[in-house]
């Protein structure tokens, strides 16, 4: 498990984090999603032991990270910007990442060339950018880590790939009970995946919970006829005389409450997990705004 508590990080001025606090469990796939500046990045680069928290802490199975090697060697961390040796091929990098990962399973390692097909020889600095991002999975599996953290993973692999990652990654969730990190901006392929997800905003946490409980507590809302008194409202639209309401809330709450107005025509649908984010972060004046050009 990871867990941060009041962590703060300041930039000069600047509060990238401000008494941050959240909890991956072990096993769990994690999508910490936010708005652009969030904090997203640092809080990452605090869990991995990049950063040090000017105050709060961070533990991984109720020990802190930062300098923390034994902990450390038990992580697997893609960044968004991935860096590499200038002048290093596959091998070389492999025998660096083996000084620094002492669970480094080389048998897996020799396997991913089929799934990859990287060259064994040619200067990573001169692959393509998917190329470069299968070559940081490539390693980074292969570490066998208990904790996996993933900065935008997947941007730049094309389709097939990016299912081919996915596949690798729950995988090792379901057999080793890996516990996954992902930062993206892309909610639709987190929905598919992640089983927790934690809304950052301006350094702090919004909303943490499972997926299935995020869901199961914002519905969209579609009537005819009137409002009921009582909702819980996010945000409120009309196309003619059908309206279209985002409510927190069970159904039964929602279905009982609007029951009780006797409409012409309601029906209560799910929210994806692009929606919640839009309309949560809504509350927080994030909302997509209508400017005439």
């Amino acid at each position: 498990m990871l867990t941060l508590t009041n962590v703060t990080k300041r930039f000069g001025e600047v509060v990238a984090l401000d008494q941050l606090s959240m909890t991956v469990p072990k096993g769990a796939v994690y999508g910490l999603v936010g708005p652009n500046g969030a904090g997203k990045s640092t809080a990452i680069r605090n869990i991995t032991g990049v950063y040090r928290p000017d105050s709060g802490s961070i533990t991984m199975e109720g020990m802190e990270i930062f300098e923390n090697p034994g902990i450390k060697s038990r992580i697997g961390y893609i960044p968004d910007d991935i860096f590499y040796f200038p002048s290093a091929p596959m091998e070389e990098m492999r025998r660096f990442y083996k000084g620094m990962y002492p669970q480094f399973d080389d048998d897996l390692f020799n396997r991913l060339y089929d799934v990859f097909q990287l060259p064994k020889k040619g200067q990573i600095r001169r692959f393509s950018k998917g190329m470069q991002k299968q070559a940081a999975f490539h390693l980074t599996i292969c570490t066998r880590p208990d904790v996996l953290v993933l900065d935008e993973p997947v941007d730049g692999l094309d389709p097939v790939m990016r299912r081919q990652v996915w596949s690798l990654i729950l995988s090792d969730v379901a057999q080793r009970e890996t516990t996954v990190l992902i930062s993206s901006h892309n909610l639709r392929e987190l929905e598919d995946i992640c089983d927790h997800v934690g809304i950052m905003d301006r350094g702090q946490m919004l909303l943490e919970r499972s997926l299935a409980d995020m869901q199961g507590s914002t519905h969209k809302l579609q009537l005819v006829g009137q409002v009921p008194q009582g909702l819980n409202i996010l945000h409120q639209s009309q196309s003619g005389r059908l309206q279209t309401l985002v409510v927190r809330g069970s159904v039964e709450e929602i279905s009982q409450l609007t029951g009780k107005t006797n409409p012409v025509y309601f029906d209560i649908l799910p929210l994806s997990l692009e929606e919640i984010f839009i309309y949560e972060l809504g509350g927080v004046n994030y909302e997509v705004k209508n400017i005439v050009l």
